[in-house]
């Protein structure tokens, strides 16, 4: 039989009439109740203890009415739905229950709900879930949640991502998905949005500068969500890091705080803020390009959201914002952060590290190593085993930044390309070996002798310096500019000729006349008049020349020796 359930307050409203003197007929018209049950109720208040027109009925009185009337369906307690469950309710409670020896937990109700109905145990599922709760041991934490207290002022940030929708790209060419990165103060409900194309920590750390410059400071904690370009390893209790983000964190002073997996609860502030951004902002507008809507959610931020009645704080967020939390954020001291990119790389045996495209020199310690590179739009800083080991200006792609003094000693001038650094360093081996390095590097291209200058300066590793020394000054008197003839003068001991015995002093190297040197004037030619083609010429040699001037290609006569005219041609 279909019955309607009353309420302990159309009980209590019963009774207070009864109690005023108010007759039955009178009190049935205006509760809606039939004559007989309003009798009955009274019946129930008298067994109760209840004294009418003599005291005022009470809450607890109407409840213990209520609970005496209370219809009980047929076949004892047990409804119609109990009845049809309990057979199955060691099934339902194993299905429910979590395996203690694998640790997984038991099916969802909802599963549990379609397995009964295809046995054609066809119940609804609110009946069900009460069934669980009563006789299962079935609990729903999600039924229940509690309201966390207020943060303080500047306490706080919740962050998080959400789609908008469709706009123009003029780069593109075509319509590309723009996402909102909205930051909310916990306190006030202040909130900015920063809009981008993509998710990644880019955007992320792009659109946080640009809400602390927004709001003027920033917060002690920001709580995100576990994004992926953000967070390396969510965990409940230890997550991980990326790495330039926790750089961003200490760089700016706040704490990471990030939200545990699928718990939209843990940001809930953020998390309602999503639709109402898509909804209350974006949608319905006509948008040119992603500049045109950045410009409008600074709008929007100042206008529409922080100046309306907040749902749960009836405040206006800006207001709370600028009289309360604004003071309290934490000063935006340093510049704007660059983010850099961090790599493991090689050290090549050419002494650079190849990053994004430049090369970069590295001491030859580390040379076939592998290094940990951090390049921002300025620097580029190398890192062996936690220690900086160099630092180099960032080059464009194609560039090379090379530290000579990275390389050995002993092939650093090479690789410079810098006669003046091998003769001052010839200079102090000796005055000869700098004369002699000068007159080999002189000319237009010097670095084309840079061989025999290392060959030099071998020279005096490989025998004294001082002798390396006297063997350049014979050189250079003889005019012998090669490395390889002032070897074979010290193989020969010929730099010791010109030295006494004993002595360090020097003494001049005398040049003799050379044997066969001639004036310019014995090769003058002398033709026949007339004959300007061909015929016969008559060259003659003056054979009262000195030896001094006798030519090295001809056979001079030696002393002793008749001189003869030479043949005509």
């Amino acid at each position: 039989m279909a019955y309607r359930e009353v309420g302990m307050w159309e009980i209590l409203e019963v009774l207070r009439r009864i109690g005023r003197g108010e007759k039955r007929s009178v009190v049935a018209r205006a509760t809606g109740f039939r004559r007989k049950t309003v009798r009955r109720y009274v019946t129930v208040a008298v067994e109760l203890g209840w004294k009418p027109g003599l005291e005022e009925p009470t809450e607890e009185l109407a409840v213990g009415v209520f609970q005496k009337l209370r219809p009980v369906p047929e076949g004892g307690r047990l409804g119609e739905v109990e009845r049809l469950l309990l057979p199955h309710r060691a099934r339902i409670t194993a299905w429910l229950a979590r395996d203690e020896k694998t640790d997984k937990r038991g099916l969802r109700l909802t599963k549990v709900h379609q397995l009964l109905g295809r046995e054609g145990i066809d119940v609804a599922y609110s009946s069900l879930h009460r069934f669980a709760v009563k006789y299962c041991g079935f609990s729903d934490s999600r039924r229940f949640t509690v309201r966390m207290a207020e943060s303080a002022p500047a306490e706080v940030a919740e962050v998080d991502f959400g789609r908008l929708g469709l706009i123009w790209d003029p780069e593109k060419g075509h319509n590309r998905v723009a996402h909102a990165l909205i930051v909310t103060l916990v306190h006030s409900r202040h909130q900015y949005v920063h809009v981008t194309h993509s998710q990644k920590l880019q955007d992320l750390i792009d659109g946080l500068e640009d809400a602390w410059i927004f709001f003027q400071g920033v917060t002690r904690r920001l709580v995100i969500d576990n994004l992926r370009a953000a967070v390396t390893k969510a965990d409940i209790y230890d997550p991980v890091f990326e790495r330039i983000f926790n750089e961003y964190a200490a760089y700016r002073g706040f704490v990471i705080d990030a939200a545990r997996v699928a718990q939209a609860k843990d940001k809930p502030r953020v998390e309602r803020n999503v639709q109402y951004v898509r909804e209350n902002f974006f949608r319905g507008e006509n948008w040119l390009e992603i500049g045109d809507v950045q410009r409008g959610a600074i709008r929007w931020c100042l206008e529409g959201a922080g100046m309306r009645i907040h749902g749960t704080t009836r405040k206006r967020p800006l207001v709370v914002f600028e009289n309360v939390e604004q003071a309290a954020l934490l000063p935006l001291e340093k510049e704007r952060f660059d983010p850099p990119f961090w790599g493991k790389y090689k050290v090549h045996p050419d002494h650079h590290v190849s990053f994004q495209k430049a090369l970069y020199s590295v001491p030859t310690l580390h040379v076939g190593k592998t290094v940990w590179v951090r390049g921002d739009t300025k620097l580029v800083r190398i890192y062996f085993g936690g220690e900086l080991v160099k630092t180099h200006e960032r080059q464009a792609p194609g560039g090379r930044s090379t530290d000579y003094d990275d390389y050995p000693k002993e092939v650093a001038p090479y690789a410079r390309r810098d006669p003046d650094r091998l003769i001052g360093e010839a200079k102090k081996r000796g005055k000869h070996v700098g004369a002699f390095m000068e007159a080999l590097l002189s000319g237009s291209f010097p670095w084309a002798k840079l061989r025999q200058a290392q060959k030099l300066q071998r020279l005096g590793q490989k025998y004294s310096s001082r002798r390396v020394d006297q063997a350049c000054r014979r050189a250079l008197a003889f005019d012998l500019i090669n490395v390889r003839r002032v070897e074979q003068i010290i193989l020969g001991n010929l730099d010791r000729v010109d030295l006494p015995d004993g002595h360090g002093t020097e003494t001049e190297v005398i040049q003799f006349p050379l044997r066969f040197e001639r004036a310019a004037e014995s090769f003058s030619h002398q033709h026949t008049e007339g004959d300007d083609h061909g015929g016969s010429q008559t060259i003659t040699e003056d054979c009262s020349e000195t030896p001094e001037a006798l030519g090295h290609n001809t056979h001079a006569p030696r002393q002793g020796e008749l001189c003869q005219e030479s043949e005509p041609r």
